[in-house]
């Protein structure tokens, strides 16, 4: 479910498919713990069983979910280097069991001594050369099973919401937003999106509350729609983020931030269950017009907050597969849609000045193509940035294809232009990643040339 950066296509024509979905063991479940906060998982686990399952036996522990469909692979994501709302995702994994292309089985980390050493689920790095890396972005072996760091759940868990009051001040926010970070008071990982991008994430939510629960169409519905996206996404930017610790910590954070984004953003913060209890008292409030909008858009933002709180869902994706397939296809039956999306994703430096001249840029580009730009810029560590830059499009157009093609060629000109690279590359173009730094390439291919002599596992995958 690699959707927007290539799905299951190959690199090259003439290829094999490997479906690992049936391996779906998580090989250690009666091992996990709050002593014990490590699954050894297979390819084939998702989002949504580990969730299950974490909440049936260990409900003290979670995990850093994604954004992406609760049906994806946890290994699928990480191992692409994927942004999970804790932190990055490749920070989740150690300790990999890699089929290589020679037929020989590599463990690295302390997984080398056997799976019953007291090692396995420690000490991520074992000993001498860290061999980990290599299957990250990488096309040395098949990942078959993998260590899977879980994450302690705190007394108090919120969902942080800061939007900005002025555009013209996203490199001054961004600039404190990293300073949190930096400072340690804010522990996840910060999804800033734009306007646009939030519109495109809620709107279809809106509409199936207010036909559903309200019985409006027609020119009313939009109407409706317009005034809970008013509430929502009446910021330019708006980040997301996680607030956990004691009573303590959490007052003491929220006071820091509130403080620190005074007349630069508004701050909101809330408790899951809060918002279900407000969702609850507005439906049943949703005849009176007012109400009927706020009803809608706490309906319609409550699963995205969860996000933040640990929950998987479907809904962000559910919600683009609604803008053009409005007969109702889920997440996992996205490659039946009509619903495009290409992702151009940059890594961005620590410069909030720097990378509000970027998104400008990024801008003009999209309008040039006829597209609106939708775009999250994500503050993952105290070290790193990243942009994700959503292009979508009827896939049944095929002028509406062409022009996304050449939005996001474009874009990944400009990506190069500017002195940077793409964190996470789309299929369609590993050539090109290739081509920038064919020394790079080459010392690689040396180590692809000894453990996949015959280059029989993903060939051209961020490879020479």
């Amino acid at each position: 479910m690699n959707w927007g950066y290539g799905g299951m296509a190959p690199v090259q024509p003439g290829c094999t498919i490997v479906d690992l979905s049936a391996m779906d063991a998580i090989r250690n479940a009666s091992e996990i713990s709050a002593a014990c906060p490590v699954a050894v998982i297979e390819p084939g686990v998702t989002q949504a069983q580990l969730h299950a399952f974490l909440r049936a036996n260990v409900p003290t522990l979670g995990f850093n979910v994604t954004g992406s469909a609760s049906s994806s692979s946890l290994l699928g994501n990480a191992l692409d280097r994927g942004v999970g709302y804790s932190g990055p995702r490749y920070e989740d994994v150690f300790g990999l069991e890699v089929v290589l292309g020679t037929g020989e089985v590599l463990r690295t980390g302390f997984r080398r001594l056997g799976e019953a050493s007291p090692l396995v689920a420690s000490h991520p790095h074992g000993l001498g050369p860290i061999a980990d890396g290599l299957f990250f972005q990488g096309n040395f072996g098949i990942v078959t099973s993998a260590c899977f760091r879980l994450l302690r759940k705190r007394p108090i868990e919120r969902a942080l919401l800061i939007g900005l009051n002025d555009a013209a001040r996203l490199g001054e926010f961004l600039g404190r937003l990293i300073d949190l970070k930096r400072d340690g008071l804010l522990t996840s990982v910060a999804h800033v999106g734009n306007a646009a991008r939030v519109r495109a994430t809620l709107r279809a939510s809106l509409a199936d509350y207010l036909q559903r629960r309200c019985e409006i169409d027609g020119p009313a519905l939009e109407r409706n729609i317009d005034g809970a996206l008013a509430l929502v996404a009446g910021t330019p930017w708006t980040a997301l983020a996680g607030l956990s610790g004691n009573l303590g910590q959490t007052r003491a954070v929220l006071a820091e931030v509130r403080g620190r984004f005074s007349g630069l953003a508004r701050v909101r913060s809330y408790d899951g269950n809060w918002l279900v209890r407000c969702a609850w008292v507005a439906d049943r409030l949703r005849a009176l017009p007012a109400m009927r909008r706020v009803a809608a858009a706490l309906a319609a933002v409550g699963p995205l907050q969860q996000l933040a709180l640990g929950t998987p869902t479907d809904i962000a994706f559910d919600n683009l597969l609604r803008l053009y397939d409005p007969a109702g296809l889920t997440a996992p039956e996205y490659e039946r849609s009509r619903c495009g999306v290409l992702f151009v994703s940059p890594a961005l430096p620590m410069d909030g000045p720097f990378v509000q001249r970027f998104v400008a840029e990024l801008e003009r580009v999209a309008q040039r193509h006829g597209h609106e730009l939708f775009i999250t810029l994500n503050v993952e560590t105290e070290h790193s940035l990243v942009g994700i830059v959503n292009l979508l499009f009827d896939k049944a157009d095929a002028e509406q294809h062409r022009r996304a093609l050449a939005c996001a060629e474009a874009m990944y000109a400009l990506v190069h232009a500017s002195g940077l690279e793409v964190y996470r590359a789309r299929t369609d173009q590993m050539a090109a990643v290739v081509g920038r730094d064919p020394m790079h390439w080459a010392l690689l291919r040396q180590l692809k040339d000894a453990w996949d002599p015959d280059g029989v596992i993903a060939p051209g995958r961020y490879s020479a």
